[in-house]
């Protein structure tokens, strides 16, 4: 069964917890999706807790370090809700704390919601042998007790109700047009056209198929990750820029002529309306992500030919691809995002005593 926000009962909890084993130091979009929303629904008067590795000791994830596992959380999970009392919960992710909190919520009989980020079953099988329909199987039984699971595009949504997953609500992303903006761009020296990769630098950004590509003159990438050494040693013509923040990575963005997103396992792309936002075109393939985000022939090319989509988009305008992006709004999203929630009842478990 499907849920959209015509369904769904127009709620204002007060205290909102968030649980998420993404979170700062990481760079990724779940973790600029989640701290985007904790510091809009502050703005709306929400007092929020979100609960994440930093209260936790780690472990490090295996096969990619730089994510950090929560270890035996689920007592410090607990105490913590214990304390907060909370209104309602979200639990952002399927690892350890999303585990904890799935647990506390099932044994008091709470309602939460949660939401699908990643395709993480397709993220798994490039690393290791298990098959994608085992990993969604898991996925299943993990969401199936949620009173909603919030996903960020229609593709997505009919992709897993055709995997058997249910109660399933939009939640779209936004854009921060505060600091996404094409204003002072960096200047380079470098041959045009100038082609931006943007995001985590792993395996399952696909990143080669846009270094390996014949156009344009010039590439840079921006960010940091696993897979970030290797790929300078492979490519030692490119400009491999490291992870950039905040103005410092929309000035990047803006001098730029070219945004090439070459994922194909993105569910969303937030890296798509920031580059937007900087008045960079961009380049993709025909799937998940671009698909709903994009217009195509009109703020970006999509083709399964990379190489055609690049040449397509440096021929598209600057000024639309700018104003598309300013149609979408974080504050808008939030307000979807809270009204999604599922209000624990004032008799309900010890997270409301």
């Amino acid at each position: 069964m499907e849920t959209s926000t015509a369904d769904t009962p127009d709620i204002a909890p007060k205290r909102i917890a968030i649980v998420s084993d993404a979170w700062h130091p990481q760079v990724n979009g779940v973790v600029r999706t989640l701290s985007t929303t904790v510091l809009h629904l502050r703005r709306l008067g929400h007092d929020v807790l979100p609960i994440t590795p930093q209260h936790f000791r780690t472990v490090p994830c295996p096969s990619y370090p730089s994510i950090r596992l929560a270890v035996c959380a689920r007592n410090g999970v607990a105490r913590m809700l214990d304390d907060f009392r909370p209104h309602a919960i979200h639990i952002a992710t399927e690892g350890p704390l999303g585990h904890a909190a799935r647990h506390y919520c099932r044994l008091r009989r709470l309602p939460f919601t949660t939401s699908f980020h990643t395709q993480f079953p397709e993220y798994i099988r490039m690393r290791a042998p298990i098959p994608v329909s085992w990993t969604y199987h898991y996925l299943r039984h993990f969401h199936r007790k949620a009173e909603r699971t919030l996903v960020p595009t229609a593709t997505q949504r009919a992709k897993l109700v055709n995997r058997g997953f249910e109660n399933l609500c939009l939640w779209a992303r936004g854009v921060d047009l505060d600091i996404f903006k094409p204003d002072d761009p960096v200047v380079w020296t470098y041959p045009r056209p100038v082609a931006i990769y943007m995001g985590r630098v792993a395996v399952e950004k696909n990143i080669e198929a846009f270094l390996d590509l014949p156009e344009p003159a010039s590439k840079v990438i921006i960010g940091d990750g696993p897979d970030l050494g290797r790929l300078r040693a492979r490519y030692p013509n490119y400009h491999f820029l490291g992870p950039k923040f905040g103005r410092e990575l929309a000035r990047n963005l803006a001098a730029g002529d070219v945004f090439v997103f070459p994922s194909r396992t993105d569910t969303f792309g937030l890296v798509l309306l920031e580059a937007m936002a900087c008045g960079l075109p961009v380049a993709a393939y025909p799937v998940q992500g671009p698909l709903d985000v994009l217009a195509n022939g009109s703020t970006g090319i999509l083709d399964e030919d990379l190489a055609s989509a690049v040449k397509g988009a440096l021929t598209l305008s600057r000024a639309r691809c700018i104003a598309y992006a300013q149609h979408y709004s974080w504050e808008a999203c939030t307000a979807d995002f809270a009204s999604y929630l599922a209000p624990i009842p004032a008799t309900a478990g010890s997270a409301r005593h």
